[in-house]
């Protein structure tokens, strides 16, 4: 029997208007319920969900001059029932479920990006061939339409063959440490003196105003190069920058010097002091935190996806003061320096914990314009600087070899497809980025991403669900150097909302997962607080795998992960925030970033929510809501 639920009552203040509204619940019973606006917007079941809208009937008219205000309420309860109406397949997720628990692939896709093709860096053999691997993965799976897309990386391929390094006097001992990208081989083995040289420091800068439009702190490539022993007058990794020197000081010191290098391995920089940690990072977020992170009620809320974008970057490598030199025309001096006077090998310090070596590339991607360049654990470099206060003559040995490929300034991201049916021409992206730094074989950082969102659509496929729209997942490459492969995915497909192409309109939003092994939380979407809405909807049935929410977000800034890439178009970028783990304390661009650092139950969990949440979306009446005309953010240039 039809039920009808207490109709609501309208604010004396202002006209009411009474809305009757007709669905089917799961059983097809019809049920009604008179919903009065203005102070009521949204419309509840007590019944279950709602699956299907039957009838809406307005039954009072509006003032006129109160028009605008219950138009945009009854946007809101039609996005309310759209919510509700749609219900989430139980049967489905159950399926979605059970094919992860009793046939998950996941950990066998990671070994392969990882151990076989890893490390992946852009324009690499290794790259190219986990992107052939993939092509041949998705086709075997059964999906369509997988292929590789070119875009223009304009730098040479880069990657380390084999490097070693020793103390061979005052002691002897086996150096330990990493290559940084884009340097050269040592002419063969090459052994001389290490000497230990400070630049010229300016002093510290005034604070800097926040910039509401930067992107997060500590996105990719702001550490770059941070890990070289203070170059660029830096205080060490994760410490304050003080201003470069001026060009008369830089000039002097470099003069004063030059005579002292010829023939030796140069430290540039102390130590950095890591002290022993007695309070190490939470590896869990305490679910009543996320959850409040979540919640659309809380005014501090609505932080808890990643890839928003809002935090403030500060200088970020820049400089204050115009008669000083930034970071980057220091590093430029010094490189220029050690190459026209002979050093064999820079030595610089990773200023982290356990042997932890974090590195990642020379910033001018040129290795005719630098020397050789590796970067000892802190232990070693620090080892090395108290003999050389000692007065000892501590001598050292290198032999590295690293290779150019030229064929790598084209690089690809790697797509394939599961084909819609009545919606096909609208598309439901995921993805992460393929590529990875040097040091290790890029396990956490991004190789299990990929494998997450790999292992979402092969759930799909698998079951032989046929979504109403096309599935599409992309894997990127050029990401550790500045987003570049989805930028130019982005631009070539979709344009920005300012000047879109033909496809803009048929993008329902892109997912991205992209912070290690973590248990996925939320997410934060690029968009209306209608578009969290859906998101959370989708999200909802997998509380149990601490799941909690979403929130949105209007920053077109770039910085962090590809999903900033679409947002940054006016696209409803879909940032996945996970636990952290290991990730920024241990593996994140370091020589731990392995297979070993993975958690596979919580990976396997995570494939089961992208996997849901993908065919949610995808399956919807409507697109995810977007920013309008009226209210879309001002675009941001990328960087």
């Amino acid at each position: 029997m039809p039920t009808e639920s207490t109709a609501l009552t309208g604010s004396a203040a202002k006209p009411a208007v009474a809305i009757r509204f007709s669905w089917l619940n799961s059983k097809d019973d019809v049920q009604t319920a008179m919903v009065t606006a203005p102070e009521s917007h949204m419309l509840k079941s007590s019944t279950g969900p709602i699956y299907r809208i039957v009838a809406i009937r307005i039954q009072a008219g509006l003032e006129v001059g109160y028009a605008d205000t219950m138009r945009k309420l009854l946007g809101a309860l039609a996005l309310s029932c759209l919510v509700l109406a749609q219900g989430i397949d139980d049967n489905t997720n159950a399926k979605i479920r059970k094919e992860e628990a009793e046939r998950s692939q996941v950990m066998h896709t990671l070994h392969m990006l990882a151990d076989r093709y890893g490390p992946r860096m852009t324009g690499s053999p290794n790259h190219e061939a986990a992107v052939q691997w993939v092509i041949k993965q998705f086709t075997e799976w059964g999906m369509k339409n997988a292929h590789r897309e070119a875009w223009d990386f304009a730098r040479t391929g880069w990657l380390n063959e084999r490097a070693s390094g020793f103390i061979v006097s005052p002691v002897r001992q086996n150096l330990k440490f990493e290559v940084v990208a884009w340097t050269p081989s040592t002419a063969g083995t090459v052994s001389g003196s290490v000497i230990q040289l400070e630049l010229p420091q300016g002093p510290m800068p005034a604070p800097a105003a926040t910039d509401a439009n930067a992107a997060p702190a500590g996105g990719r490539g702001a550490r770059a190069g941070a890990a070289r022993g203070g170059g660029g007058g830096g205080a060490g990794f994760g410490g304050p920058q003080r201003l470069g020197p001026t060009k008369d000081q830089m000039d002097q010191w470099l003069e004063a010097n030059k005579s002292k290098i010829r023939g030796k391995a140069v430290m540039i920089g102390k130590a950095a002091v890591v002290p022993v940690n007695f309070n190490p990072p939470a590896l869990r977020r305490p679910d009543d935190q996320v959850k409040a992170s979540y919640d659309p009620n809380n005014p501090n809320g609505g932080r808890g996806g990643r890839g928003g974008g809002g935090g403030g970057g500060g200088a970020r490598g820049g400089n204050q003061d115009p008669n000083r030199m930034s970071a980057n025309q220091v590093a430029e001096a010094v490189d220029a320096w050690l190459l026209a006077n002979g050093a064999l090998v820079r030595l610089g310090d990773s200023p982290m914990e356990h042997g932890i070596i974090r590195v990642a590339q020379h910033r001018g991607y040129d290795s005719t314009k630098t020397i050789p360049e590796v970067v000892l654990r802190n232990d070693d470099y620090g080892r090395i600087e108290r003999l050389l206060a000692d007065g000892e003559d501590v001598k050292a040995e290198f032999n590295i070899v690293n290779h150019d490929y030229p064929e790598g300034k084209t690089s690809y991201n790697v797509v394939g497809e599961i084909p819609g049916t009545d919606k096909a021409d609208e598309i439901v992206m995921l993805g992460g980025h393929l590529d990875s730094w040097q040091s290790a074989t890029g396990a956490t950082d991004n190789g299990i991403g990929s494998s997450i969102m790999m292992e979402a659509a092969r759930i799909i496929q698998a079951l032989g669900l046929k979504p109403r729209r096309t599935i599409r997942v992309a894997l990127w490459s050029g990401e550790e150097e500045g987003l570049l492969g989805s930028l130019a995915y982005v631009k070539q497909h979709f344009g920005t909302f300012e000047d879109p192409k033909p496809e803009f309109a048929k993008l329902d939003c892109y997912f991205n997962v992209d912070t290690g092994t973590g248990r996925v939380r939320g997410g934060s979407v690029f968009g209306p607080p209608d578009a969290a809405a859906i998101l959370r909807r989708a999200l909802d049935p997998f509380a149990d795998l601490g799941v909690f929410g979403a929130s949105a977000t209007g920053s077109r800034a770039t910085g962090g992960t590809d999903s900033t890439s679409f947002n940054n178009a006016g696209l409803p970028g879909i940032g996945m925030s996970q636990d952290p783990i290991e990730y920024n304390s241990t593996t994140h661009h370091t020589n731990l970033d392995t297979y070993e650092r993975i958690v596979p139950e919580d990976v396997k969990g995570d494939s089961v929510v992208l996997a849901a949440a993908v065919w949610y979306v995808a399956n919807l009446d409507q697109m995810i809501p977007r920013f309008t005309k009226e209210n879309m953010p001002t675009p941001v240039a990328a960087r």
